[in-house]
């Protein structure tokens, strides 16, 4: 089944051709040098992006993947999560697709096909697993049951730990992408240099929090400011860098052991952290649960990995009809 995949829910503009779990073309449009300049992305130079984008994006995706858009069977979008009016770029032009050409329009959660990025580099992988979602806006622990039954059992109640990444690469004066440049500066940092917390929350015991960490760090920033002294960034970096890993791989190692869990996906933007992905490689080796990670280059936002799971939710019967609409939130299990 031959399915074209629309990904507009943050600040790339990506389409791509996928056939099950092959993909046959993707191609992105980053807008990092248009949100440099604010630190951030801006929602609405980003939707403004998406439109001036996506349309020769979608005949570079049919050209490359040496087809017409007649061998399509099917078309899938990122309908939620996501900035709204980025979302809704790529839901109209993905319903407006479907019915030009009479096509089935395949909503798919954005969580989810994250997760389904290990679905196109391991052939072998197939549910139930544990997954570890984890991006700026996004921390979760998933029950992947089935692939499209999913049970979240720990999440963050606050800030998501790519965002405490970001956030505190702002404060250290890293440019933007933030959680990427601090990820490269810790490399030549001591991570015991600054004491930092690892807060804990009531009620359930596998959920995180990064909001209390994220303004400790700020807070040392700035009294060394106050006081005219010279904070080392690099090692402020290994220090958040190792912070939020410990958390992040406590709570996943716990339900590994909790639930029994011999299988460990890790998926999102914060996948490619190379501390992350050294120290949950080192600790599924020592348990013997086998451990996916997706490369660099499906961690981030694409349409290819959106195109993997519309594939699984279109032989679920998972059909948007004509009045599809975009969600800024929305449980992954719904």
């Amino acid at each position: 089944m031959t399915i074209l995949a629309i990904e507009t829910s943050c600040d790339e503009t990506a389409v791509a051709v996928t056939k099950q779990r092959t993909v046959l073309s993707s191609v992105i449009e980053s807008q990092i040098n248009d949100h440099v300049l604010y630190g951030g992305v801006v929602p609405e130079i980003a939707s403004r992006r998406h439109i001036e984008s996506i349309s020769s994006l979608y005949k570079k995706a049919l050209e490359q993947a040496n087809i017409t858009i007649n061998d399509i069977d099917a078309i899938a979008v990122t309908y939620t999560p996501g900035l709204i009016g980025a979302l809704l770029v790529g839901v109209n032009f993905a319903k407006s697709l479907a019915f030009a050409l009479d096509k089935p329009l395949v909503p798919v959660h954005h969580l989810r096909s994250h997760i389904a990025a290990n679905y196109i580099i391991n052939p072998d992988l197939e549910p139930p697993f544990l997954s570890l979602v984890v991006s700026g806006g996004h921390s979760h622990l998933i029950h992947v049951k089935s692939y499209t039954t999913f049970e979240t059992i720990g999440r963050t109640r606050d800030d998501a730990a790519g965002e405490c990444f970001d956030k505190t690469a702002r404060a250290l004066g890293l440019p933007y992408p933030g959680g990427v440049h601090l990820d490269k500066i810790a490399e030549q940092g001591n991570e015991n240099a600054y004491t930092l917390p690892r807060p804990s929350v009531e009620g359930n015991d596998l959920d995180l929090s990064f909001s209390g960490l994220k303004t400790a760090v700020i807070n040392q920033i700035h009294k060394h400011n106050q006081k005219n002294q010279k904070i080392n960034t690099a090692d402020m970096a290994a220090s958040v860098r190792k912070a939020v890993c410990d958390l992040l791989i406590d709570k996943t190692i716990t339900a590994c052991e909790r639930f029994n869990f011999k299988k460990l996906a890790i998926a999102g933007g914060v996948a490619a952290n190379s501390l992350l992905r050294r120290r949950i490689t080192e600790e599924c080796k020592k348990r013997k649960i086998k451990l996916y990670i997706p490369p660099l280059s499906l961690c981030g936002d694409n349409a290819a990995i959106v195109g993997v799971q519309g594939y699984y939710e279109y032989i679920n019967g998972n059909i948007a009809s004509e009045d599809l609409n975009a969600f800024a939130t929305m449980d992954i299990g719904k």
